[in-house]
């Protein structure tokens, strides 16, 4: 995948070590992520499948265990458990944080998510990654700082994100571009394949 000539880069922020710049993508959707184990995923970005149990009254899924699986390392004394309830054809998008940890678990609707690489110094600098999640691919996604996030509710029916961070909901830690940002260029329409 061709990576944009950090060069050519805007800055946004920094913290530290962290610098994040704008990539000035060409229009499209990235990378389709459709194993856990890709190489095309962005550095730092991690996904792991988890187990659904339904049965004739609904389902039960765990959404974190704290200490296992790609939340392990967060805090109990300072990570978060939130929830968004999202309408179906609603974009949220894009938003980035320079200390704080994701770890998305779409628990129903069908979500397109979309990551972008931001860190400037990053292997995978610029690259954009587009995953299908939902009840057909039940994943969880491990979102780095400096990873700019977002998703489309795409299907017929609303859709539910429980996520859990690393860090106590900061503000100040959220930096914020628009959903059409011309340096990310995604392509949020429906690709007629």
């Amino acid at each position: 995948m061709p990576t944009p000539s950090p060069t050519a880069a805007r800055m946004i922020a920094s913290h530290g070590d962290l610098q994040l710049a704008f990539p000035e993508n060409t229009k499209g959707i990235g990378s389709v992520i459709g194993r856990a184990d890709s190489p095309d995923l962005i550095a730092g970005v991690r996904v792991q499948p988890f187990s659904v149990y339904p049965d004739d009254r609904g389902y039960f899924l765990e959404v974190q265990r704290i200490g296992h699986g790609l939340a392990a390392g967060f805090p109990p004394e300072r990570s978060q458990v939130s929830a968004a309830m999202n309408y179906r054809g609603t974009i949220k998008a894009f938003h980035f944080h320079l200390h704080q940890t994701d770890c998305w678990t779409p628990v129903s609707g069908l979500f397109q998510v979309v990551l972008a690489d931001l860190r400037l110094g990053s292997p995978t600098f610029g690259w954009r990654n587009t995953l299908y999640l939902g009840p057909m691919r039940p994943w969880q996604v491990l979102i780095p700082p400096g990873v700019a996030h977002g998703y489309k509710i795409i299907g017929n029916q609303d859709a539910l994100l429980v996520y859990m961070t690393d860090q106590f909901y900061n503000p100040k830690d959220e930096g914020r571009l628009p959903w059409d940002d011309p340096s990310i260029n995604y392509d949020w329409e429906t690709q007629k394949k």
